[in-house]
C-alpha cells in the first residue's frame, strides 16, 4: 500500500458528549449524507459508523441515546456514495450470532460493489451487555469466536457447517476485518485474527511502542509479511482556527499538518482517522475539501482503504 489513507467517523450518527460537537444535536440524515458524499468526492479512503444497540439509562446523560444503527446506516450510505469504503468503527460482534454479522456484511459488500470493511470490537458497556442478555465476562472469547466464524462464512458459503448464505461478498474472502481497541488484548487479537488494527484513542504507551508490540505479535503469529492496516487518529483544522478549536488539534498551514502526518507514517501508521472541529456541516465539508486538495498531496495520501 502506498502512502497514507484517510478516513472519517461520520458526525450526527453517534452523539456521545465525549466527542459530538454542538451543531450535531439539530442535524440528521441530510447532514450525514452531505459529509459522506464530500468524503466520497474528495478521495477519502473510508467513512465510519459506530455501534451501540441500547444505552442503559444511567449512561444516557453522558453518552446520549442517539446512535444510528450501524448496518442500516452503512447500507444507506452504499446507495448514495460510489467509491469510499464503508467501515463499522466498531461493531460489537459479541452482541450477535456470527451468522447475523456475516449475513449483514456480506450483503453490504454485495450491494456496495465490494466496499464493506468490518471493524470489530469487544465492547465496553457492561449494562448494554446485560440488556441484550450477553455475559460481559465472556466478551473476549465471544469476539474471537465470532471473528473466526464470520471469516469462514465470508470465504465459503457453507463455511463452518450447515447454513448457506447468499448473496456472496464481492471482495475475495469477504470484507477485511479490522480489530478495534488500544488494550494489549485488542492488539493481540488484531495480530492473531485481523487484517488491521484500529486504536480507540491514543495507545497509553504511545503510537511507536504500540506499533512495535503489534509488529512483534504479528511476527509471533507467523504473519509478519501479511498485508495489514495500522490505524491512527488526528484532530486537524486546515487554516486559521476559530475560537472553538481545541488545543490538541493540529492547525494552520498544510505543510505543518502534512509533516506531522508523515511522521505518523514513519511510525508504521497506514490509515489516519481525522476529526475536524467545526461549527456546522458546511464548514466540515469545506475542511474535507481543503484537506484533500492542500494537505493530502503533501502527506503522501491516497484513497484506497
Amino acid at each position: 500500500m502506498n502512502g497514507l489513507t484517510f478516513g472519517l467517523q461520520l458526525p450526527v450518527q453517534a452523539q456521545s458528549t465525549l466527542f459530538a460537537q454542538p451543531w450535531e444535536r439539530d442535524a440528521g440524515p441530510a447532514e450525514i449524507a452531505a459529509v459522506a458524499q464530500a468524503c466520497d468526492a474528495h478521495g477519502f479512503g473510508y467513512v465510519a459508523v459506530c455501534d451501540h444497540v441500547a444505552i442503559p439509562r444511567e449512561h444516557a446523560p453522558r453518552m446520549t441515546t442517539t446512535w444510528y444503527d450501524t448496518v442500516a446506516t452503512l447500507g444507506w450510505l452504499a446507495g448514495i456514495t460510489r467509491r469510499v469504503k464503508l467501515l463499522s468503527h466498531v461493531y460489537v460482534v459479541a452482541y450477535r450470532h456470527p451468522l447475523l454479522t456475516a449475513k449483514a456484511f456480506a450483503t453490504l459488500d454485495a450491494l456496495s460493489g465490494g466496499r464493506a470493511v468490518l471493524g470489530v470490537g469487544a465492547g465496553h458497556l457492561e449494562g448494554e451487555f446485560a440488556l441484550l442478555g450477553v455475559p460481559f465476562a465472556e466478551r473476549g472469547r465471544r469476539t474471537d469466536e465470532a471473528v473466526r466464524a464470520v471469516r469462514a462464512k465470508f470465504a465459503d458459503e457453507w463455511g463452518g457447517g450447515d447454513g448457506g448464505q447468499r448473496p456472496r461478498p464481492v471482495q475475495p474472502g469477504g470484507p477485511p476485518i479490522w480489530i478495534g481497541g488500544s488494550s494489549p488484548a485488542a492488539i493481540d487479537r488484531a495480530a492473531r485474527l485481523g487484517d488491521g488494527w484500529l486504536p480507540q484513542g491514543p495507545p497509553p504507551e504511545g503510537t511507536a511502542a504500540a506499533v512495535a508490540a503489534l509488529r512483534a505479535r504479528l511476527a509471533a503469529a507467523g504473519r509478519a509479511d501479511a498485508p495489514f492496516v495500522v490505524g491512527g487518529g488526528m484532530h486537524v483544522y486546515v487554516g486559521v482556527p476559530h475560537d472553538g478549536v481545541p488545543e490538541r488539534a493540529v492547525t494552520g498551514e498544510p505543510e505543518k499538518i502534512a509533516a506531522l502526518l508523515r511522521a505518523e507514517a514513519e511510525l508504521g501508521v497506514t490509515h489516519v482517522q481525522l476529526s475536524f472541529p467545526v461549527r456546522g456541516h458546511e464548514e466540515l465539508v469545506d475542511q474535507i475539501a481543503a484537506f484533500a486538495h492542500e494537505v493530502m498531496p503533501l502527506a503522501g495520501g491516497g484513497g484506497e482503504g
